[in-house]
C-alpha cells in the first residue's frame, strides 16, 4: 500500500506484484459523507414514491426509501409494506445515516439502518442477527464465528463479522464490540439534545479507513511520503492491527522520483482512467461511463491469434474479464455495469469467461452482483456505489461536449 500526500489531497494505492489494484483519493476538508449520522427533520413525504426527503444539514436534502425506514431484519418486516405516511409526518424529527453521497443533482441517500463499521466486524444497533462474510469459506471457522456474535450482542443488537475476523480471538472481537457500542451510546446521547439539522457522527477519514478496511495480513509494505501522516498511520495501526506496524515505513525520495513515480503509479491510474484501455494481447477495452450505468466494450484489436476465431475471441474475451475486474475496483465504479464481450460461438467458452468475471470480482471488498448474459449476449452486473468514484475527481466535465478531461493537478 502507498500512500502519497499532495497539499490537502491523501491518494492511497494498492499493487499486487507491481500492478495497480485499489486506488483510492480524498480532499482532507472535503472528506466522504457516507457513514455519518444526523438528526434530520422531514420535509417532505411522498407517498407515490413511497419515500420522503429529509433535511441533515447539506445543500440537497436527502432521500429516505420506505425500505430504510423498516426494521433492518427482514424476517422482522411485515408481510405488506405499509404506506410511508403512516411511519413519518413532515416536521418529524429522525435520525439518519447516509449510505450513499450527494451525487449528479441528486441528494444523498440516507437509512435507520445504523452501521458502525470496526477493524473485524460491523456493529448494528437495532438489527438483532449475527451475520458472517461469504468470503470467510471453513464452514467450521463460520460457525465459531457465529456463536462468538451471538455471545457478545445484546438484545436487539446486529453483528456482521468482517472477512479479516478470520482466525481472530474473541478478545479482539469483543474489544471491537465494546469500542463501537460506546461511539453509538455517544450518538443516543448527543441527540437527545440535539436540534435537526445536526450533525451525530462524522465517519473515520481515508486514512483510517484504508488502515481499517484495505489493509489485511498479507500485505508485506506500507509506504507513506508524508510525515505527519506517517505519524497517524503508525498510531492507527497499533491502535488496531500492532502486528503490521514494523511493514509501515516513511518514503524519501530518491533521484528525484516521488512515491507514485518510483512504483509506477502515476503511469497506470492514467492508463486506467483512459476511454481506451490497451490489453497485453493488443485487444482492448472501451469504456464509458454515464449517469445511468457503465458500459465496457471488448475487442481484439492487434490480437490474431494462432489457433482460428474462436480461440482468439476466447482468449481475448479470458484476458479482458480479468482486467474488467481490477479496473472496477480501481476506478471505484458503481451502479449498473454492462459488458459487450466479443461474440463466442461455443457454449462453453461463455460459461469459462462468466466464471473467471466471477472468480476475479470475489476477491473485491465492495459487493459485486452478476446476473449473467442477457439473450443479446450482454453480461449484466452492479456493483455497490457509495461514494464519488476517482473519475469524478480526475476529470471535469466540458460544458460543450459533456467529455470528461483530465484535470492535470489532481494526480502528482
Amino acid at each position: 500500500m502507498l500512500m502519497h500526500v499532495h497539499g490537502e489531497m491523501l491518494q492511497t494505492a494498492v499493487l499486487e506484484n507491481g500492478r495497480l489494484v485499489e486506488f483510492f483519493m480524498e480532499k482532507t476538508k472535503a472528506s466522504s459523507l457516507v457513514g455519518n449520522v444526523y438528526k434530520g427533520r422531514v420535509v417532505n413525504v411522498l407517498p407515490g414514491m413511497q419515500a420522503a426527503f429529509v433535511d441533515v444539514g447539506l445543500s440537497k436534502n436527502a432521500f429516505l426509501y420506505i425500505d430504510e425506514l423498516l426494521h433492518p431484519h427482514l424476517e422482522k418486516q411485515p408481510a405488506q409494506k405499509p404506506q410511508i405516511q403512516e411511519l413519518i409526518k413532515p416536521g418529524q424529527e429522525l435520525i439518519v445515516q447516509v449510505m450513499k453521497e450527494p451525487l449528479g443533482g441528486k441528494g444523498a441517500r440516507v437509512t435507520t439502518h445504523f452501521t458502525l463499521p470496526g477493524r473485524w466486524l460491523v456493529y448494528m444497533p437495532n438489527a438483532d442477527y449475527v451475520g458472517v462474510s461469504k468470503k470467510i469459506g471453513p464452514e467450521g471457522e463460520r460457525t465459531r464465528l457465529r456463536a462468538i456474535g451471538e455471545k457478545l450482542r445484546e438484545q436487539e443488537e446486529g453483528i456482521i463479522l468482517r472477512t479479516a475476523a478470520g482466525g481472530e480471538s474473541e478478545l479482539s472481537l469483543r474489544a471491537d464490540v465494546s469500542q463501537l457500542r460506546e461511539i453509538w451510546h455517544g450518538i443516543a446521547e448527543r441527540s437527545i439534545e440535539a436540534q435537526a439539522p445536526y450533525e451525530l457522527h462524522r465517519e473515520a477519514g481515508l486514512m483510517r479507513r484504508a488502515v481499517r478496511d484495505t489493509l489485511t495480513i498479507d500485505m508485506d509494505e506500507i509506504w507513506i511520503d508524508d510525515e505527519a501522516r506517517f505519524e497517524e498511520a503508525s498510531a492507527l495501526l497499533e491502535e488496531m492491527t500492532p502486528q503490521l506496524r514494523e511493514r509501515l515505513k516513511p518514503y524519501q525520495q530518491k533521484q528525484g522520483l516521488s512515491l507514485f513515480d518510483a512504483y509506477l503509479v502515476t503511469e497506470q491510474v492514467t492508463c486506467a482512467f483512459e476511454r481506451k484501455i490497451p490489453l497485453v494481447s493488443g485487444g482492448y477495452l472501451i469504456w464509458e461511463e454515464t449517469e445511468a450505468l457503465t458500459v465496457i466494450d471488448v475487442n481484439t484489436g492487434k490480437f490474431t491469434g494462432t489457433s482460428g476465431l474462436e480461440d482468439t475471441v476466447f482468449r481475448t474475451n479470458m484476458e479482458a474479464a480479468d482486467e474488467i475486474a481490477r479496473l472496477l475496483r480501481v476506478r471505484d465504479v458503481g451502479g449498473i455495469i454492462i459488458i459487450d464481450f466479443i461474440d463466442m460461438e461455443q457454449e462453453e467458452h461463455r460459461e469459462h469467461v462468466m466464471q473467471r468475471l466471477t472468480e476475479k470480482c470475489r476477491i473485491d471488498q465492495t459487493k459485486c452482483t452478476i446476473l449473467g448474459w442477457t439473450k443479446l449476449g450482454l453480461i449484466e452486473m452492479t456493483r455497490k456505489k457509495a461514494r464519488e468514484n476517482a473519475v469524478r475527481q480526475l476529470t471535469e466535465r466540458c460544458e460543450c461536449c459533456g467529455a470528461n478531461n483530465k484535470r492535470s493537478e489532481s494526480l502528482k
